[in-house]
């Protein structure tokens, strides 16, 4: 049997049900692997009073300190952070808080091994951990957790000092462990690792028949994505703008809502651009499947699950040369690559229209990309972290 203890910060809860929406998929996916036990521990970083004070902050707050997820057993412990330190003490503070929850787990069952599913705060927290209960520890590098903190001042040293200590290291496509590799890493000692998709939920459905339900005529572009300058919204919004008679829905919350309706107005297609909100992930797929176009141009990333979904439902991407981006858009039948400009997004997203590629034939270019694939690989690296210790 083999006993692991997954630790992610991203982790999907009740205030915020699609926030790591993958990675409860990968671990319950490997849950369910014969011979594999797993318990979840999903800590909620809370900022110092008076901040904590706030309505969304309250609310994660009070969340339960242990339940049952998606059929897995996690638990919930609290952390602090401090604003306006660039998280530079976040490691120690998760250290702090985990100490006491894995004592008392270790306690009720060892167990062999640490993946860390997100490399900043988990990874530094994790190794410090391994080393407190003597097994192994395997990070992954996802995208933002290198990008963003593995080149912050205030907590870079603490990436690349964990990416050097960990046992394992996993990467979502080749690009990132290129990236995991320049914190001064050997990149033969990087795996690549593939998300999954479940392929029964996201594949191609009639899409006029979907269209009509969402009350459009005419191609339908979907951007996908948290409402944030990096996923690159606006450039999707500009290049829409050049394209007559094409609808815009974009999918996803955050801070840059009033920005983005405010720049549809300035470009004059207001009325062709729906902003819809947080799509619960159970509802993506009939959306995906509308859509003749899935335009994302970010300036950064790991390897979207938005692009996966998106091609298992028949609908090719445009994107950025993002992260993993070639290692989806193998063939045109997927869609194109091109850089964040409007023009050349609209010319790609014209292009992909009139090429009407077949749905199963785009779906099959993510047809190795599974939940059973991706829970079988990290079975056998943890396992042979494990192995490789004893």
């Amino acid at each position: 049997m083999l006993n692991v203890l997954t630790l992610s910060s991203l982790f999907p809860d009740a205030t915020r049900p699609n926030f790591g929406i993958f990675v409860e998929r990968q671990t319950a996916a490997l849950a369910s692997r014969p011979g594999v036990e797993v318990r979840v521990v999903a800590p909620i970083g809370l900022p110092v009073w008076p901040l904590a004070r706030s309505a969304r902050f309250r609310a994660q707050a009070a969340l339960p300190l242990r339940e049952t997820w998606a059929g897995l057993d996690v638990r919930r412990p609290r952390f602090v952070t401090i604003p306006g330190t660039g998280g530079r003490f976040h490691a120690p503070a998760l250290v702090r808080a985990l100490t006491p929850v894995l004592d008392r787990l270790r306690d009720e069952a060892p167990f062999d091994v640490i993946d860390a599913s997100f490399f900043f705060p988990d990874g530094p927290a994790a190794v410090a951990l391994g080393r407190r209960y003597g097994v192994p520890v395997s990070i992954k590098a996802r995208g933002a957790d290198i990008h963003h903190w593995g080149r912050a001042p205030a907590t870079r040293h603490q990436v690349a000092r964990a990416a050097m200590q960990a046992n394992g290291l996993l990467a979502v496509s080749d690009a990132m462990a290129d990236d995991v590799a320049a914190l001064g890493v050997s990149r033969h000692r990087i795996r690549v690792h593939h998300t999954g998709v479940d392929q029964s939920r996201f594949q191609p459905v009639d899409r006029a028949a979907a269209k009509r339900a969402l009350g459009v005529t005419g191609p339908l572009i979907l951007s996908l994505g948290a409402l944030i300058p990096r996923k690159g919204h606006g450039v999707v919004i500009d290049a829409v703008a050049r394209l007559p008679g094409v609808t815009l829905m974009i999918a996803g919350e955050g801070a840059e809502r009033a920005a983005l309706i405010a720049r549809a107005e300035r470009a004059g297609i207001a009325g062709r651009v729906r902003l819809l909100g947080g799509v619960p992930h159970a509802e993506l797929p009939p959306l995906l499947g509308a859509a003749d176009v899935m335009a994302l141009a970010s300036a950064s990333e790991g390897l979207a699950n938005a692009w996966v979904e998106s091609l298992a439902c028949g609908t090719p991407i445009v994107i950025t040369p993002a992260g993993g981006a070639g290692d989806v858009v193998t063939s045109r039948v997927a869609g194109r690559i091109v850089e964040a400009d409007p023009g050349e997004f609209a010319a790609a997203i014209r292009d992909v229209l009139d090429q009407a590629a077949d749905p199963w034939a785009v779906r099959a270019v993510v047809r190795d990309f599974t939940w059973a694939a991706n829970a079988a690989a990290l079975h056998s690296h943890l396992a042979e972290l494990v192995a490789r210790r004893r």
